[in-house]
């Protein structure tokens, strides 16, 4: 297994929407894999493929408290197929948003169709915190960023920062 690089904010690559996958092979078993290792180490809780340069329809995630046993879930080609009532997401962040939380209005409950890594079709009914994650990570595979869903004036200040930030040659992270 290998650690991938994580593409960040404000790389044009996170804003194109992801092509669906047609073969569930043994390469994509290993990518699979690759974002299970980069996720946990980053430390994560979510990644879309798209967050590690690969343009799929794929998402990983795993709720489970650090301390406790791992719980990975796949989700290939995921679809919100609804969604009901409101909450606020508080302190959301993104790997490929460093330095930034913000408040997020979503949706309160979301069912997912998907694929897990064998093929089978799933559905996935979701509320709360869970909810939150999944549409976090959808939202990856069709080009939006969180930061999306926040204040423009929010949005800029962060924009001019992680770009003076690039002027003068210093981490983004």
């Amino acid at each position: 297994m290998s650690i991938l690089d994580i593409v960040t904010y404000p790389d044009e690559f996170l804003r194109h929407p992801t092509k669906d996958i047609e073969n569930i092979d043994g390469e994509l078993q290993q990518l699979i894999d690759d974002m299970a290792q980069t996720m946990y180490v980053a430390p994560g809780i979510g990644l879309a493929a798209i967050q590690v340069g690969v343009d799929k329809s794929l998402l990983i995630f795993d709720v489970a408290p650090p301390d406790e046993t791992r719980n990975l879930h796949v989700l290939i080609n995921p679809e919100i197929v609804e969604k009901d009532g409101a909450i606020m997401s508080e302190d959301e962040g993104c790997l490929s948003v460093p330095d930034f939380r913000a408040n997020v209005k979503r949706a309160e409950r979301v069912l997912v169709e998907a694929y897990n890594r064998e093929g089978k079709p799933i559905r996935m009914e979701a509320d709360g915190f869970l909810a939150i994650v999944l549409q976090h990570e959808i939202d990856h595979l069709n080009g939006t960023l969180f930061i999306d869903h926040i204040s423009a004036l929010k949005r800029e200040l962060y924009k001019r920062r992680i770009q003076k930030q690039l002027r003068h040659g210093g981490p983004t992270t």
